[in-house]
């Protein structure tokens, strides 16, 4: 997916400011904080986005600027070089900031300029993962959790958990950058409460394959089609991570059909999000799943009785393929991305779903 103007040209570069303020130790801080930016940027011309709370948008005679707002941390970008050092002139006579300059490092996440675009890493958290967790010189593997034997409650338990907790929990931020860990983070989230020795050797399996992938991020091609995609397999649904469905399916058709319906309800918010940046979608976004039956039942207008016990809410997704907003297709089993998502798998799978959903090397630094 493309990005907006400006976000990866060099010529209309990003910048990081960091806000200083003096509220700092109130439980209230973030929020006052926020409402007195916000309240400053409204002002200023900036439009809230729908989408995300965090991010403000100033279109000026067809310029446009985004600010992205962590707390006091900001990301300023557009499509006009002097519009955004004009306005960091009047952020800077508001308010006491600190210009980080361009963007390089945001909330642990690199931002790595490279010829296809930008590679989003997050290889020094990893690093400091490693570290605390001594595992700098372990063996590197090449899949982040087995295939056999399945991740169950053996082994003893844990006389002090909190290693187990700390780590699982600092692998779940990698997620962000790291999709391929989705499966393997949330099987081990699942054991969170009594964590056993076999646990945590799964824990370090994982650690061995961040030791030996520690270069690898998400590659944002600056030329990529305007196109939006989305992978659906039962009984996980995916976007950029893993989550167990809620209830119980009767069938896999129904399975398959309630993980569309979870995949449409993520596609209509990335396209307000779309929308709140100014970039239109050439054509419907398509969810592709390999089942035929829910692929089908997406289109159906008549119900089988069989599917009366489905919940209304997840019905809306047929009106939308009724009205042309949304386009569901199926996918074979061997082009299903969401695998890499939703089971273990064995290497050349595996490392050809790894790189089919983006995951790509940087140069070590």
């Amino acid at each position: 997916m493309q990005q907006p103007p400006g976000f990866v040209d060099q010529d209309h570069p990003s910048y990081v400011c960091k806000l200083r303020k003096a509220i700092y130790g109130l439980k209230q801080a973030p929020r006052a904080w926020y409402h007195e930016l916000r309240t400053f940027l409204l002002y200023s011309g900036f439009k809230n986005s729908h989408a995300d709370t965090s991010l403000f948008v100033l279109n000026i005679a067809g310029h446009r600027m985004y600010i992205l707002v962590y707390v006091d941390d900001l990301i300023i970008t557009g499509d006009n070089t002097k519009m955004i050092d004009s306005f960091v002139d009047v952020l800077a006579n508001r308010f006491s900031i600190k210009d980080l300059g361009q963007l390089s490092y945001f909330l642990g996440v690199e931002v790595v300029p490279n010829q296809h675009g930008i590679l989003l890493s997050q290889r020094r958290y990893i690093l400091d993962i490693l570290a605390r967790t001594h595992m700098t010189d372990a063996k590197p593997v090449l899949t982040p959790i087995p295939t056999s034997p399945p991740l169950l409650k053996s082994g003893s338990a844990l006389p002090d958990p909190t290693e187990y907790r700390t780590v699982v929990g600092s692998l779940q931020y990698l997620l962000i950058t790291r999709p391929d860990l989705a499966f393997a983070v949330n099987k081990l989230s699942q054991y969170m409460h009594t964590p056993t020795t076999d646990h945590w050797s799964f824990v370090k399996r994982l650690l061995r394959y961040l030791y030996g992938t520690i270069n690898e991020g998400l590659q944002i091609h600056r030329q990529s089609p305007l196109n939006l995609h989305a992978y659906s397999n039962a009984d996980w649904a995916v976007s950029w991570s893993s989550n167990k469905q809620k209830s119980v399916a009767r069938s896999s058709t129904e399975a398959e059909y309630r993980s569309v319906a979870n995949a449409a309800a993520e596609l209509n918010w990335l396209c307000y999000l779309l929308t709140d940046l100014g970039v239109q979608l050439p054509c419907c976004p398509v969810i592709y799943c390999d089942n035929v039956g829910a692929t089908q039942l997406c289109s159906n207008p008549v119900f089988h009785s069989r599917m009366k016990h489905v919940a209304v809410d997840f019905h809306f997704i047929r009106n939308q393929v009724q009205n042309g907003v949304l386009r569901v297709a199926h996918v074979s089993s061997a082009d299903q991305l969401a695998y890499a998502f939703t089971k273990p798998l064995h290497r050349v799978r595996f490392l050809d779903l790894k790189f089919k959903i983006g995951l790509r090397s940087r140069a070590p630094s």
